[in-house]
């Protein structure tokens, strides 16, 4: 076997690993929105069990980064730091999402409708937010990126809509289900930051660039992409109606 294919052989073992913890981690985002959306606590404990896969997957991932790190070459090495920067955020959307399912469990019979929306919806985006950064990243791919933090406003905005509208709620009205519609917010927010972490990660392997550098590039600010983002989702909205 050849120098080249030793030093092939562990970063494509990680590889595989990283993928896979995308994979999981997709699975558990859509079994929040689906369990939230039709209230079946089958498919919210299944996230249990996603959770623990990831925290499986990122023992293995640090395990193997930190045996093969000082055996391949710069280039690789690189993609290696990045697989061992995506999966703690993978897990820790594992774990974010666990909590969500588990609040969910408690209270989305008592939830009114508004809420079952708006937190299907933002469990809806963190699921396409983890395809595109798994694309990007298994793609090299800046565009899919760049969506990442397009759809973080958007999920940001719905979170926004939820914590206003309890909020304004009379003193003592509805507290005990506001509480928990809150911090499942708060949670699916954080799980959109996690993604949003990544897909800047990814930013800075493709171009070796910060993220702030790439937006440059593409001439437009965070703010900016967001306004496009809801004007495309508008638009799909009409052309289906």
């Amino acid at each position: 076997m050849s120098s080249a294919e030793v030093h092939h052989e562990p970063t494509k073992d990680l590889l595989e690993l990283t993928f896979e913890a995308f994979r999981v981690a997709h699975q558990a985002a859509s079994a929040a929105a689906e369990g939230i959306a039709t209230s079946s606590l089958q498919v919210l404990r299944s996230i249990r069990e996603r959770e623990k896969e990831l925290d499986t997957l990122d023992r293995d991932i640090d395990d193997l980064v930190t045996s093969c790190i000082t055996k391949v070459p710069e280039s690789s090495a690189r993609e290696l730091l990045a697989c061992m920067k995506l999966a703690p955020s993978l897990e820790r959307i594992g774990d974010l999402l666990l909590s969500f399912a588990n609040r969910a469990e408690a209270s989305s019979a008592n939830m009114d409708t508004d809420d079952l929306r708006e937190l299907t919806l933002m469990a809806s985006h963190l699921e396409r937010m983890l395809e595109s950064a798994e694309i990007a990243f298994r793609d090299r791919n800046l565009d899919r990126a760049i969506s990442v933090l397009r759809a973080d406003g958007e999920v940001d905005r719905l979170r926004n809509v939820i914590t206003f509208r309890h909020l304004e709620q009379k003193d003592g009205e509805r507290r005990a289900e506001s509480f928990h519609v809150l911090f499942m917010a708060q949670e699916l927010e954080r799980a959109g930051d996690h993604a949003k972490n990544m897909a800047e990660e990814v930013c800075h392997l493709v171009s070796g660039r910060t993220v702030r550098h790439v937006l440059r590039s593409y001439d437009r600010s965070v703010e900016q992409m967001f306004l496009e983002h809801l004007r495309e989702q508008h638009a799909i909205s009409d052309s289906g109606q």
